[in-house]
C-alpha cells in the first residue's frame, strides 16, 4: 500500500529494502523513492499517509524533514524515505544498506 500511495502521486524509482535479516537494523523495511521538488515530496508524503490511515488505520510514529529535500516517515517497522534526486544520489541509502534484500518496484 505504501508503494501504491507513492505511485498515486507519481513518485519515481521506488525501492524496498528488507532489513529483517540484518543484525541491529533500525527497522524491518526501508521504502525509498524520489520526488522532483519539495512540493512533489510533500505530495508523496501526504499520499502515503492518507492511504495508510484510510486502509490500515496506521498513524506515523515520527516524521522528519518536512519541507526539505529528504522527508522521512517512520512507522516503526517501516521507514519511508522520500528524497530529491540529488539528495538520494549523495546519500546512496541503497548502497549503505546493500546487505538487505533490495527490491525495485515498477
Amino acid at each position: 500500500m505504501i508503494c501504491e500511495g507513492i505511485r498515486n502521486k507519481k513518485g519515481i524509482d521506488i525501492i524496498v529494502i528488507n532489513l529483517m535479516n540484518i543484525l541491529n537494523a533500525p527497522c524491518s523495511f526501508f521504502v525509498i523513492c524520489t520526488g522532483t521538488s519539495q512540493t512533489h515530496i510533500n505530495a508523496i508524503s501526504n499520499g502515503v499517509q492518507d492511504i495508510l490511515k484510510e486502509k490500515l488505520n496506521l498513524t506515523k510514529w515520527k516524521e522528519e524533514g518536512k519541507g526539505s529535500n529528504w522527508h522521512l516517515l517512520d512507522y516503526s517497522d517501516i521507514v519511508i524515505h522520500i528524497l530529491k534526486e540529488e539528495t538520494r544520489n549523495f546519500y546512496a541509502l541503497e548502497d549503505l544498506w546493500k546487505d538487505g534484500q533490495l527490491n525495485e518496484i515498477t
